[in-house]
């Protein structure tokens, strides 16, 4: 597939690869404190987010279980307990970083998982492999989601299930106001005492912006061959969990 001469890393227009190289950067600066520094910015809701998500997934025992973007690994061990074995989960992230600390933290808790540096616009997996798909807080930083949500079709069996966990543009008035507020000037701050990288911060505040509202992704995943597309509204509409199912 062609890719387009420009992109979007936060508001500035960069090239589809600078941008990869960007988003890796941010994450490589991060990782370390990434788990602290969700605590802190989503004042722990974050966890109840993915609590809930996975409650939504209807993750079976016999299930094969693809987590995108699965950084830290929050989100697969909410699902492991699920699952008959670990093997029946992997575990992918591009940035390496971040699956490092993952991996980890799931061999302390006794989980060993398949474990997969990968590009969620190219999985390494073969069609009709996973009974569900997730990925949470990741697709804002896909170069090119058409590609990445028609490679999530392409792996999940018939049947099979994908959820989507994102940050929204909020458009509630008054609710908008104080969001970017705390983003544009609390969260740089916060990034710079934690990490010592406000730009990383600044970037994902920027991120969330671009990304496309829960219409518009419902309407991109239904182009990639979704049906049954939904999305549920969390928190005045801050974060935003889709779901699409293959037939």
């Amino acid at each position: 597939m062609n890719e387009s001469p420009q992109t979007h890393f936060g508001f500035q227009s960069v090239s589809p690869e600078e941008k990869r190289h960007k988003v890796n950067a941010v994450f490589d600066s991060v990782a370390s404190q990434y788990d602290r520094m969700n605590d802190l910015m989503s004042m722990g809701l974050h966890r109840l987010w993915k609590r809930w998500a996975v409650c939504v997934a209807r993750i079976r025992p016999e299930h094969r279980v693809l987590d995108l973007a699965g950084g830290t690994g929050d989100l697969a061990k909410l699902m492991l307990p699920r699952l008959k074995s670990a093997e029946q989960l992997v575990l992918a992230d591009l940035n390496s970083s971040m699956l490092n600390v993952g991996r980890n933290r799931l061999l302390d808790e006794g989980y060993h998982v398949p474990v997969v540096q990968c590009n969620a616009e190219y999985l390494p997996f073969a069609s009709r492999s996973f009974d569900r798909v997730t990925i949470a807080f990741g697709l804002r930083n896909v170069v090119n989601k058409e590609q990445a949500l028609s490679e999530l079709v392409r792996v999940l069996k018939p049947g099979g299930e994908a959820y989507i966990l994102e940050f929204s543009p909020v458009t509630h008035p008054l609710i908008q106001k104080t969001y970017d507020w705390y983003s544009f000037n609390i969260l740089p701050r916060m990034g710079q005492w934690m990490t010592k990288d406000a730009a990383s911060y600044q970037y994902l505040a920027e991120s969330i912006r671009m990304h496309p509202e829960p219409g518009v992704l419902g309407d991109m995943m239904g182009a990639a061959g979704f049906d049954r597309i939904e999305w549920f509204s969390l928190t005045a509409g801050v974060v935003v969990l889709h779901r699409g199912i293959v037939y």
